[in-house]
């Protein structure tokens, strides 16, 4: 087995980096996507920032840390994990950040259901996005299983001006954890500043209605950070992307957060979900439950990037679900497609996630 994997990792290493351009090609162009919907020239168009979010399903490394609950993630675990496995899934995301680019690699880089720093560093240190020069920003999470929320940028596109973790502390529930938010401030090649918060909120399981308190106070902590920079500049620059467990018209998101749902008037000072449009205008899923499509994984913008006469802006027509046919795979059970995730039960399956990947075109003036 060691054998097979050194040599496995060093045929990856060593053939694929011939490989990019051309899987970047394929991929962009593949003509069955997900939900029906296909591929047309103006969903290739590319901005002078891309901005992706991608929910990796349970990257976790193969050693044991006895801090968190990954037993099912090790080599004598229930899914038998090992380190060929750990490489097939790296090799894997890393094809996906690159598809989602095109023939330029995404500028910024939202990931979550990543276990530690040794992951993200193997990620853009020992695949092929070696290349690219991403740089890293990670918190340790107090997540019981250890999962976290993560940022690649590209020092060559955008300026790191500031990053922290935003604790979540449930008021009368010291034992009950999450995921921090992360928040990160950015300096475009333009010298416009833009805020980035990467999320991934408390899980529905247990119930939609006994777990919907936990995303509404995870949503009003995220209301005080935005509130906090609009207080400053009311046409503040903000993305905020993530798992949110919650779809657009859910109350966490609606109300709590307060991301508008209607795009016919912007206003400063304002958020709004374009990830409604998504699901609502185009037909457009980023997860499966059973037979129905869902939007987990939203963008969340502020008013003034939709504002045409903005420094950096964009449109309700340049965000997208990357639905290609290769993070896809039959649907046995319902019909249709659903996302390609590594595992089937505890059988491995070898695809890429449970969640497609969702990204942003931010354009200059």
């Amino acid at each position: 087995m060691i054998s097979h994997y050194i040599s496995y990792r060093t045929k990856i290493l060593n053939s694929v980096f011939q490989k990019i351009a051309s899987l970047a090609f394929i991929f962009f162009f593949i003509s069955n996507c997900g939900n029906g919907q296909t591929y047309d020239s103006s969903e290739l168009s590319r901005g002078d920032v891309r901005l992706m979010f991608y929910n990796c399903e349970n990257l976790f490394d193969t050693d044991d840390d006895p801090l968190k609950r990954d037993e099912e993630f090790l080599p004598d675990g229930d899914r038998n994990w090992s380190k060929y496995r750990y490489w097939k899934k790296l090799s894997n995301i890393y094809k996906v950040i690159i598809a989602v680019g095109g023939w330029d690699a995404p500028e910024i880089v939202g990931l979550c259901e990543i276990e530690n720093l040794k992951v993200l560093r193997d990620l853009v240190n020992n695949t092929p996005l070696s290349r690219i020069g991403y740089e890293i920003v990670h918190y340790e999470s107090p997540d019981k299983r250890g999962i976290d929320v993560a940022l690649f940028y590209r020092p060559d596109k955008v300026e790191l001006l500031y990053s922290k973790a935003i604790p979540i502390n449930f008021p009368n529930e010291p034992n009950h954890k999450t995921r921090d938010i992360l928040q990160v401030k950015i300096l475009t090649k333009n010298e416009d500043t833009l805020h980035v918060f990467i999320n991934h909120w408390p899980s529905k399981w247990g119930g939609q209605l006994e777990t919907e308190p936990s995303r509404i106070f995870v949503a009003s902590i995220l209301r005080e950070s935005v509130d906090s920079i609009f207080s400053m500049n009311k046409n503040a620059n903000i993305v905020i992307t993530g798992d949110f467990n919650d779809e657009p018209e859910d109350k966490s998101l609606k109300h709590h957060l307060n991301a508008k749902l209607v795009y016919d008037k912007y206003e400063p000072g304002e958020l709004y979900n374009l990830s409604y449009y998504l699901e609502h205008e185009k037909q457009l899923g980023s997860h499966k439950y059973r037979s129905e499509w869902g939007i987990l994984d939203q963008m969340i913008i502020s008013g003034s990037l939709l504002n045409k006469n903005s420094k950096l802006k964009t449109t309700i027509d340049n965000t997208s679900i990357f639905n290609a046919e290769f993070l896809l795979e039959k649907d046995e059970s319902y019909l249709g497609k659903k996302p390609f995730r590594t595992y089937t039960g505890f059988k491995f399956n070898d695809g890429f996630s449970d969640h497609l990947p969702v990204y942003i075109d931010l354009f200059f003036k």
